[in-house]
C-alpha cells in the first residue's frame, strides 16, 4: 500500500519530530464517511448557518482579522475529521476566539439563534468528541495560549485552556516544576482538553488524575455565563466544588477557558526500567513487588504485548533494548535521592529476577536513553493506524482479567484483523484495546460492538477508563452507569445547558429513543 509505505518512510525520517508524523498519519489516511451516514444519528431541531450569523461572528471577532472566522471548505475541513478518521461532520465555520469574553458573546448569539456549537482543543480525541457530528459551529480555542502566571513557590500554573501541554510542560520545567500530566499527544493537545475530558496519562500512578491537580477553572455556559472556579490553593472548602462539573464533561455543560493547576516539584532522581517477561501473570505479580518494592517512587508502570511493541519498532525503525518477549514492563521512578532511588530499583529487578518473574531488562538514568525507550510506549497508538484503520478501546479492569479480553477479541476478529494489541497502564488499571485493519466495515464493527462494552460490563470494569464518552461511546455509557445517575446527568445538562446547543450527540445517550441531541 502507498500510504503505508509513504507513512513509515516520513516516521523514519529522524530529522522529523513525533507530531510531525502524528499530523502527517492523520491527513493521509482515507477521509471518512460523514458521521450521518455511518451510524444512527438524526440531527437535532437547531438553526442552520446562515450569511448573517457569519456576519456578526465577524464583528464579535473583529472584522480585519479574517484568520479568526474560517468558512472556506479547504479551511474547515481538518476541523470536521477527528484524529482517528472514524467520525466527520460538516460544519461550515470554524471560529477562533482569544478571549473569554469572546467566547461568552459568541456562545451567547449562539445560543438565542438555537445554532449548535462544537468546542474544539488540539483535536486529539479518540471518541469523536471533539469534532461536529453535522453542522455544528466549531469554536476552536488554539489562538487561547497565553500562560498568566507560574509562582515555582506554590507550584500553581495559571494559562488559557489553548495552551498546549508540551509547552506548558517545557515551561513548569523550567521553574522546577513537572506537569502532573503526560500524554503521547502532548505536542498537540491542548490542556482545556485534557480537562475537559479528564484526561488520565502515563503519570497517574504517582500524581492522581485531574480532579486532584485542576485547582480551579473558568467556564462560560451556553447563556454566554462567565463562572468564575478559580483559585489559588490545593485548601478551598467553600461550598460545593462546582469546577468538577466541568472536569470530564466534555463541553457538555459549558467550555472552559482558563484553569489553575497544581504542579508538583520535579524529581531530581528519575530512572526507567524496560522489562521482558514470558506471561501476563508474571506482569501481574511483578506489578505488585514494583508497589510493594518501590513504594513512593514508583512514578509509572506501564504494560505493553509483544504485537504492540512489534508495531512500534518496525514502523518507526525503533531498536528495542532487550530480546523479544511475549510482555514487556516500563517501570519509572522519581524521587529526591539517587543513591536510595537506584538502591531500591536494583532490590527489586533482582528479587524479581530471582522469583523467575522478570527474564531480561536495562535500567537507565541517561535522559537519552530514557526517551528512547518511552519512545517505546508512546508511539504504538500512531504505528498501529499505518495498517489503514485502526478500532481503539480505552478501558478499565481488574487486573486479574485485565489482558484476557484481548484474546478474546483476537478469537473473534479472526483474519478481519491485521493486529489485536494490548498494552497500557497497569498501574491505574487502563487497557488499550487497539484492533486494525485496512478500513472500517461494518462487519468487523459489529463483531466489536457491544462484545467490547459488554465483557467489560461483566467484570465491571469502565467502558472509558481516560479518553471520555465523546459520540462513539454514548450509547454504551449504560454499560457503567446505572439509569438514576444517568437521569441526574441530563438534569444537570438542562440547567446549564437549556437549548442542548454545547456538543450535542456527545456524552450523554439519548433519554427516549426518537431524542437524538
Amino acid at each position: 500500500m502507498f500510504l503505508r509505505g509513504a507513512f513509515r518512510a516520513l516516521a523514519l525520517n529522524r530529522n522529523l519530530t513525533p507530531i510531525a508524523v502524528r499530523t502527517f498519519a492523520s491527513k493521509q489516511r482515507e477521509v471518512p464517511a460523514l458521521t450521518c451516514d455511518r451510524y444512527p444519528v438524526q440531527r437535532g431541531s437547531f438553526a442552520e448557518l446562515t450569511d448573517d450569523d457569519v456576519a456578526v461572528f465577524r464583528g464579535i471577532l473583529g472584522g480585519a482579522d479574517t484568520s479568526r472566522v474560517l468558512t472556506a471548505a479547504d479551511e474547515v475541513q481538518d476541523y470536521n475529521i477527528d484524529y482517528l478518521r472514524s467520525v466527520r461532520g460538516y460544519g461550515r465555520v470554524v471560529l477562533k476566539p482569544r478571549t473569554t469574553a469572546e467566547v461568552a458573546e459568541l456562545l451567547r448569539y449562539c445560543n438565542e439563534r438555537r445554532l449548535a456549537v462544537c468546542p474544539q482543543g488540539g483535536n486529539t480525541g479518540l471518541v469523536g468528541g471533539s469534532v461536529p457530528v453535522f453542522d455544528e459551529v466549531v469554536l476552536s480555542l488554539q489562538l487561547m495560549d497565553t500562560i498568566e502566571r507560574i509562582d515555582e513557590y506554590s507550584g500553581i500554573v495559571v494559562c488559557q485552556a489553548g495552551c498546549v501541554l508540551a509547552t506548558l510542560e517545557e515551561q513548569v520545567g523550567a521553574r522546577g516544576l513537572v506537569m502532573p500530566l503526560d500524554l503521547g499527544a502532548k505536542g498537540s493537545c491542548h490542556i482545556g482538553g485534557n480537562v475537559s475530558t479528564n484526561a488520565g496519562g502515563l503519570r497517574l500512578v504517582r500524581y492522581g488524575n485531574l480532579h486532584g491537580s485542576v485547582l480551579g477553572v473558568e467556564a462560560v455556559t451556553a447563556e454566554g455565563r462567565v463562572l468564575d472556579l478559580m483559585s489559588n490553593f490545593k485548601k478551598d472548602n467553600t461550598g460545593y466544588h462546582l469546577k468538577h462539573l466541568f472536569i470530564g464533561s466534555e463541553g457538555t455543560l459549558g467550555i472552559i477557558t482558563r484553569l489553575s493547576m497544581f504542579c508538583p516539584t520535579a524529581s531530581r532522581s528519575v530512572n526507567v526500567a524496560f522489562l521482558g517477561l514470558h506471561s501476563y501473570d508474571d506482569v501481574k505479580r511483578t506489578f505488585l513487588a514494583a508497589k510493594r518494592g518501590l513504594g513512593e517512587v514508583l512514578s509509572s508502570c506501564e504494560m505493553i504485548d509483544a504485537a504492540s511493541l512489534d508495531s512500534c519498532t518496525r514502523f518507526f525503525g525503533l531498536q528495542s533494548p532487550i530480546d523479544k518477549y511475549p510482555f514487556y514492563m516500563l517501570i519509572e521512578t522519581s524521587g529526591s535521592d539517587a543513591g536510595h532511588d537506584e538502591e531500591k530499583l536494583a532490590r527489586f529487578l533482582e528479587q524479581t529476577m530471582e522469583q523467575g518473574l522478570v527474564q531480561d531488562g536495562t535500567v537507565t538514568n541517561d535522559s537519552t536513553k530514557m526517551k528512547n525507550i518511552w519512545k517505546l510506549r508512546e508511539q504504538i497508538a500512531d504505528s498501529l493506524l499505518s495498517d489503514g484503520y485502526c478500532f481503539k478501546y480505552d478501558i478499565s479492569l481488574p487486573l486479574d482479567q485485565f489482558y484476557d479480553i484481548v484474546l478474546a477479541v483476537r478469537e473473534r476478529v479472526g483474519d478481519l484483523a491485521i493486529n489485536v494489541t494490548g498494552y497500557g497502564h497497569i498501574g491505574d488499571s487502563n487497557l488499550h484495546l487497539n484492533v486494525s485493519c485496512a478500513r472500517f466495515t461494518p462487519e468487523i464493527y459489529g463483531l466489536l460492538e457491544p462484545f467490547v462494552y459488554e465483557y467489560t460490563s461483566k467484570l465491571r470494569g469502565s467502558v472509558s477508563a481516560e479518553h471520555g464518552i465523546g459520540f462513539l461511546k454514548r450509547k454504551y455509557l449504560h454499560y457503567s452507569k446505572q439509569t438514576e445517575p444517568l437521569r441526574l446527568m441530563h438534569q444537570m445538562k438542562q440547567l446549564l445547558d437549556p437549548n442542548g446547543i454545547l456538543n450535542p450527540y456527545k456524552v450523554l445517550p439519548p433519554e427516549t429513543p426518537d431524542q437524538s441531541r
